[in-house]
């Protein structure tokens, strides 16, 4: 029985010292590679080599995100979001220029240490092949093209949910994770259709190049299953559309993810529109059903509806999130409530649908 005893005692000890080397790589941090730094820009090879030195523990949520001009407090609001309803930790690969990386680290630091404490984040320098470096950084909006790239830079990282900077999860992230337990053998990406009509749909009505499916994809909320992707010519295929389309595309990289899944649709895992709920689901009717049903999962403020009066339910809940002072998640429930209930009444607009907004989000409270 003492010689089990010490077995056991000794195991333990070998556990622990394994699990320290694994945090102590954590914390050394990823390597920076700056456009003007040419001992670390040599090639984009080197890149991938400096971003990946140190182990992710795999069992973490991975987000991904990229800021860059004025997206910084956005993106600390969609953070913040997705943190006080966490049910574990999360970790944040958050791709931004060098000026913003200070912005960051001053408002994670002002969180309380109880929230803190369940995160981890990355800040990154954007990131592209020096060849076509301002090429690739200046297509659709300022950084955009940076998502394409993850794969290739976070090769350590198994999954990752993408989102864009106007985004608020209002569930945990650990349920729109769960999709990835979903996929057949053959799906690399989750995505929520463009359009839920036809009628009011822009791909099949304007697009200049091929799309997915009848609608085509939004790529705002993204889950990726990273390791899949490495396994295919990815950025090949990406560069490839992209000389052949540049002239033709819209949306920059959700365009050319379009054209990808066009040619390979056995790729493409799609959830409802309430895990990508966008003022098309609401701004003339109702169209999204499961948000009617459930309510919205993740709100996605794209049209800049979160800063502007065209569609004030959206504005609503994100200066709720945007203002709570880390009091309980029932405040922040009550802020969301009292910002709507101010909205006038409009039939066929968001706000005849308001109650939507924070029907799903009061089940975690």
């Amino acid at each position: 029985m003492l010689s089990v005893l010490v077995k056991l005692f000794l195991t333990c000890i070998v556990c622990v010292n394994g699990l320290k080397s694994m945090y102590s790589s954590m914390d050394e941090g990823l390597g920076e590679c700056r456009q003007d730094d040419k001992d670390n820009c040599s090639s984009f090879s080197d890149l991938e080599q400096d971003y990946n030195s140190n182990f992710l523990y795999p069992s973490w949520v991975h987000v991904g995100v990229v800021a860059c001009g004025d997206r910084q407090p956005e993106t600390t609001v969609a953070v913040k979001a997705i943190m006080v309803t966490a049910r574990s930790p999360v970790y944040f690969h958050i791709f931004t220029e060098d000026n913003l990386k200070v912005l960051f680290q001053q408002e994670f630091d002002s969180w309380p240490d109880d929230l803190v404490n369940k995160m981890q984040f990355q800040l990154y320098s954007i990131t592209y092949p020096p060849e076509k470096f301002d090429e690739w950084k200046k297509v659709f909006k300022t950084c955009a093209t940076q998502r394409l790239f993850m794969p290739i830079i976070l090769k350590n990282v198994d999954s990752l949910l993408y989102i864009d900077t106007d985004i608020l999860l209002m569930r945990p992230v650990q349920d729109i994770w769960a999709h990835f337990a979903k996929f057949n053998s053959s799906q690399l990406a989750a995505v929520a259709p463009e359009h839920e009509s036809p009628n009011a749909g822009w791909y099949n009505r304007f697009a200049r190049h091929p799309y997915f499916g009848k609608l085509g994809i939004n790529s705002g909320v993204m889950l990726m299953n990273l390791t899949r992707i490495r396994q295919f010519p990815w950025l090949q295929h990406i560069d490839e559309y992209f000389d052949t389309y540049r002239y033709n595309i819209s949306w920059g990289d959700q365009d050319l993810l379009n054209i990808l899944f066009h040619h390979y649709p056995e790729f493409v895992y799609i959830f409802d529109c309430s895990w990508n709920y966008r003022p098309d689901h609401c701004m003339y009717m109702s169209v999204c059903h499961p948000a009617e049903l459930y309510g919205i999962s993740v709100l996605h403020g794209n049209r800049g509806v979160l800063h502007n009066q065209n569609q004030p339910a959206f504005k609503a809940v994100y200066n709720a999130f945007k203002n709570y002072k880390f009091d309980g998640l029932l405040n922040l429930l009550k802020a969301m409530k009292v910002n709507l209930s101010k909205l006038k009444f409009e039939e066929g607009r968001c706000e005849s649908v308001k109650d939507l907004f924070y029907k799903q989000f009061q089940h975690h409270v």
